[in-house]
């Protein structure tokens, strides 16, 4: 099954189901085979001599360019990502981002990073790209008129996340966009939150589209993959400068991503529906000063995101109403049905403490909502268990909490 002949626009879930399924890279079977291949044979010297002449997914050339499985993964995501031109895969979501910058930036350039990114996305600014002569500053993604002031004629790119990391704040992406084309900077955003299903970032303004596949599109935790999605120039200088610099992704875990995908649309809507579920209940109990989670009515950041996003996933964040980073451990500690671990986005549900001041240069926390003695967080990832049971788990884990 193809999209890409369809006489009418399809719905959503429909596309997911047919997307990077060409004839010519499936054959007679459904899914597209696992094609374990470094080296691809010519017919002749004059085929080995046009083989470097034609960079594009589908001629064979060397492994590192990737085969079928490869770009069927591509093709799929890139008919998910309205006005994309193609997607170029990497071996991480970390890999994405840095491969993006290291397409994007040069010596004496200047990055924007939103305060609230993911921490090796700082990590990065503050580190690797310092040692090319990047200069990364760091902005409020909730102040227009700061982030306005925040470029200078060196600004060459934009790094925005939303919801923020960690405490999830929902920044207006359009804008930022548009002010950075403005200003004649680049801008980027980290869509693995929302992926395409819930925020069309191509659409609404943003140049660069990235995603952690590792997270939702992965959805079972087995996998490290990332993807950046641009229009037809970018991508093609995203494509080249990932080929410079040797970034392939495995066959095996590009079948394992194709899989997931297929029921990407099914998961995210459950685990929203889920987290929806115990966000209310969090909200509820006198032990929570604040629940961090855009999708819920009244939180922070609903309003926008509301009106910019489709869509939503199982991860948000809680702030306890006082105690101390003990207490809020030993609530963690006490969770039976939550793992403690990085990542999210798979078929479980996990916990971690949050400390956002450790990763703020301009935002402060805890927030002017907050009193300073409620500033202790708690990320959860919602999984496919029954939000019920989860609420149960909470429910008992919180008594450990309220223990002296």
């Amino acid at each position: 099954m193809s999209t890409k002949n369809a006489s009418a626009p399809l719905q959503e879930a429909t596309v997911i189901v047919g997307a990077g399924r060409r004839a010519e890279w499936t054959g007679p079977v459904v899914n597209p085979p696992v094609w374990r291949a470094s080296t691809h044979l010519y017919e002749n010297t004059a085929a080995l001599a046009q083989g470097p002449r034609v960079n594009e997914d589908g001629r064979f050339f060397y492994g590192r360019r990737g085969a079928p499985t490869q770009w069927a993964l591509a093709d799929a995501l890139t008919t998910l990502e309205p006005g994309a031109a193609g997607t170029v895969l990497y071996p991480s979501g970390v890999a994405a981002i840095t491969g993006v910058m290291l397409t994007l930036l040069r010596p004496g350039d200047v990055l924007l990073i939103t305060d609230n990114a993911y921490d090796p996305s700082r990590s990065m600014g503050t580190g690797l790209l310092t040692d090319f002569g990047v200069e990364t500053r760091f902005f409020d993604p909730l102040d227009l008129d700061g982030y306005a002031a925040a470029f200078c004629e060196r600004t060459r790119a934009v790094l925005i996340e939303a919801p923020g990391s960690l405490s999830m704040e929902v920044a207006d992406v359009p804008a930022l966009a548009r002010i950075a084309r403005e200003k004649g900077a680049i801008s980027v955003l980290d869509n693995t939150w929302a992926s395409p299903l819930g925020f069309a970032g191509l659409q609404r303004g943003v140049d660069i589209v990235l995603m952690a596949l590792t997270k939702h599109v992965g959805g079972h935790s087995d996998l490290m993959m990332g993807s950046a999605s641009a229009g037809p120039e970018l991508h093609a200088k995203l494509r080249e400068r990932a080929q410079q610099l040797g970034n392939i992704v495995s066959p095996d875990d590009a079948a394992l991503a194709l899989r997931g995908l297929r029921t990407l649309h099914l998961r995210l809507a459950q685990e929203t529906q889920s987290a929806l579920a115990v966000a209310r209940w969090l909200s509820t109990r006198p032990e929570v000063a604040q629940v961090l989670c855009p999708m819920l009515p009244g939180a922070p950041g609903h309003d926008i995101w509301k009106r910019d996003f489709t869509g939503g996933c199982g991860l948000f964040s809680f702030v306890f109403r006082g105690g101390d980073a003990a207490a809020r451990n030993r609530f963690i500690d006490a969770l039976k049905l939550f793992g403690i671990g990085y990542s999210w986005g798979g078929f479980e549900s996990l916990a971690i403490p949050i400390e956002p001041s450790r990763h703020r240069s301009v935002m402060p926390w805890p927030p002017s909502a907050l009193r300073p003695e409620d500033r202790h967080g708690v990320r959860l990832a919602i999984g496919l268990e029954d939000p019920v049971d989860l609420i149960a788990d909470l429910e008992q884990a919180l008594g450990e909490w309220r223990r002296e």
